[in-house]
């Protein structure tokens, strides 16, 4: 009888290389001593393009320009919208003149903005002249777009490309950004009589000063959310403190507790206390509340130092030694964790490998808007090519770390209207002071990546997508989603714009065990921070299913079709599927001391 051979568990990799298509293939040292030169003069020019290399939009441009030229029928095709373009205009003002000289209502708009365009809402924008200005400018928006989209021959990722910073002109240069076109600006200057411009003149000069100097803008400039104190207050102590983490356990809220501790990985792009805002919508607190212990890793805030720590160090000394330190403490064989966004991908790498090794500590496994599969990373991956990873590498090679403005700016420019623009407008023309919230504070309390692990998660998983590929290696040996066998809660959120939530929805196609998916109302940080206690005002709903490891799969749109809405917050629907996996009630434990009182040093780090 012929006998089948196991797969082999012999050692095939080299330190520092990637396996790839049954190929090892050497990644170039971006640092060495030839390369110098061209790293100091790419990171001098970063400083002046926000960090976009020019060599990508210039590429980009290129293959569209050049297409577009080798299109005849296109470009009369476009010449013919232009001429419809220009007519409609010129007929709506012609209307809209006639219509304000007999002091009639205005006509019906020839264009109406996309929904979530906020900029001509005001009444103001809807009566002569200000009403042809707003269309006219609408009308060529729609132009450009339709200019840039769907020409043949141009690659995807240049397609979209080109459309993405055609519409970052055309924002920067929309009449509401400007005193003499804006009518809401005029008013707001009469109203005032000008103070609104000075006041605006003095915040831009700050603001202006700020960038020319580097110095931080701080977490909240007006010290209302301060962590320790006004958030992040949740009562705990520090039981582990590395050169990368501080794990934080709180204390016990109930007089028994589930025997399963959990452990919660948040990202390092964010400072953890997210998870821990006010009392009124910490997610911590909530947790402790209904009798789950918590453990939290708090990640230390990298400087120059720290730029050859890797992602496998973020997994060792952040992950793997949180649990190690939890076993020891509590003694529990299983233990649940969660991880959010980058923080849910590297929790997905460690699970892979632990269930790769045989080590059988997880009890489950819960992923927070966090992405395993990189296909579909949304308009991040407009930032994400090989020549704008290593114009990117050139800047962080130059200081050892991706600094805390580089990566605002790119979050900033995906969404330019809101987080720009209007900010720009409230604050320098009609100088309206920020609603600092907790939320908002926290957003403004900004962290730094380690260039070798930033370098590394771009090129591996971005570029890559080793990890869906089985290609990612642990312990220079490839780890597999397919291996993780404990059941998988994972949340999307519909309005995320850094892991949209098909594409978190990819970890039900690449994995083998049972997942509750879970998609909630919101973006990326308000759609998890959802406490049920919520304000009546904000209408909360979410839709959840259990796909189980022998079903067929289920595309996310029909999924999203199918699956019934609910009302409500979802942490009640994850604290119960958590409850389930958290093991029977015992007698809670007397908090012992630990190195320092929750929240520990790490988080007050600038």
């Amino acid at each position: 009888m012929s006998r089948v051979a196991a797969f082999p568990s012999c050692d095939v990799q080299r330190e520092g290389s990637a396996w790839q298509g049954g190929t090892l293939h050497q990644h170039p040292d971006v640092a060495s001593h030839d390369s110098a030169p061209d790293l100091l003069l790419n990171a001098a020019l970063a400083r002046w393009t926000a960090s976009v290399s020019p060599a990508a939009l210039a590429t980009a441009w290129f293959d569209w320009a050049s297409h577009l030229l080798l299109s005849p029928a296109r470009q009369q095709q476009l010449a013919l919208q232009a001429a419809d373009s220009v007519g409609r205009w010129l007929r709506y003002a012609g209307q809209a003149a006639a219509g304000a000289a007999h002091q009639a209502e205005p006509p019906e708009p020839c264009i109406v903005p996309l929904a979530q365009d906020r900029r001509f809402t005001d009444p103001a924008w809807s009566a002569w002249p200000w009403n042809v200005v707003s269309q006219g400018f609408l009308l060529q928006q729609q132009w450009w777009h339709r200019a840039t989209m769907g020409v043949r021959g141009v690659a995807r990722h240049h397609g979209e490309v080109v459309t993405f910073t055609a519409r970052q002109v055309l924002d920067c240069w929309a009449p509401s950004n400007f005193l003499p076109t804006n009518p809401v600006v005029q008013a707001a200057t009469l109203q005032h009589g000008g103070s609104n411009l000075v006041y605006g003149g003095l915040r831009a000069l700050a603001d202006g000063a700020r960038l020319l100097t580097g110095a931080p803008a701080g977490a909240d400039e007006s010290g209302r959310y301060r962590p320790g104190r006004e958030v992040a207050v949740t009562p705990g102590q520090v039981v582990l403190r590395n050169e990368l983490i501080e794990l934080l356990r709180y204390d016990c809220a109930t007089t028994d507790v589930h025997a399963v501790p959990l452990l919660i990985v948040p990202a390092w792009i964010m400072k953890y206390y997210i998870l821990d805002l006010s009392p009124h919508n910490s997610l911590v607190r909530y947790l402790v509340g209904r009798g789950h212990t918590v453990y939290m890793i708090s990640w230390k805030n990298p400087g120059p130092a720290d730029r050859d720590l890797s992602m496998d160090d973020y997994r060792s000394l952040g992950v793997m030694a949180a649990l190690d330190a939890i076993t020891a403490e509590t003694g529990a064989r299983r233990i649940n964790a969660c991880g959010y966004c980058l923080g849910g991908t590297l929790l997905s790498i460690a699970a892979a490998a632990m269930a790769r090794d045989g080590d059988e500590r997880l009890a489950s496994l819960t992923l927070l808007a966090a992405q395993v599969d990189f296909t579909e990373p949304g308009e991040l991956s407009l930032f994400v090519d090989e020549s704008e990873v290593s114009f990117l590498e050139a800047a962080m090679w130059s200081q050892g770390y991706l600094d805390t403005r580089q990566m605002a700016g790119a979050f900033q420019l995906l969404r330019s209207n809101d987080l720009v623009w209007s900010r720009r407008l409230k604050h320098y023309l009609l100088g309206v002071p920020d609603r600092v919230t907790d939320l908002t504070a926290w957003n403004a309390d900004a962290t730094r990546m380690p260039y070798r692990m930033h370098s590394e998660y771009l090129r591996r998983l971005f570029l890559h997508n080793d990890l869906a590929n089985g290609r990612y290696l642990v312990a220079r040996h490839p780890v597999a989603l397919t291996d993780i066998d404990v059941p998988i809660f994972a949340v999307g959120t519909l309005a995320d714009h850094v892991a949209p939530w098909r594409s978190v929805y990819k970890v039900v196609l690449l994995t083998d065990t049972e997942v509750t998916f879970l998609l909630t109302s919101g973006g990326h940080n308000a759609g998890v921070v959802a406490p049920p206690e919520a304000d009546d005002r904000v209408a909360r709903s979410y839709q959840m299913a259990v796909h189980a490891s022998d079903h067929a799969y289920v595309d996310p749109d029909r999924w999203h079709a199918c699956v019934p809405v609910e009302t409500g917050s979802w942490w009640p629907a994850w604290e119960a599927w958590l409850a389930r996996h958290a093991g029977p009630r015992v007698p809670a434990r007397p908090s012992a001391a630990g190195l320092a009182a929750a929240p520990g040093h790490y988080v007050l780090q600038p």
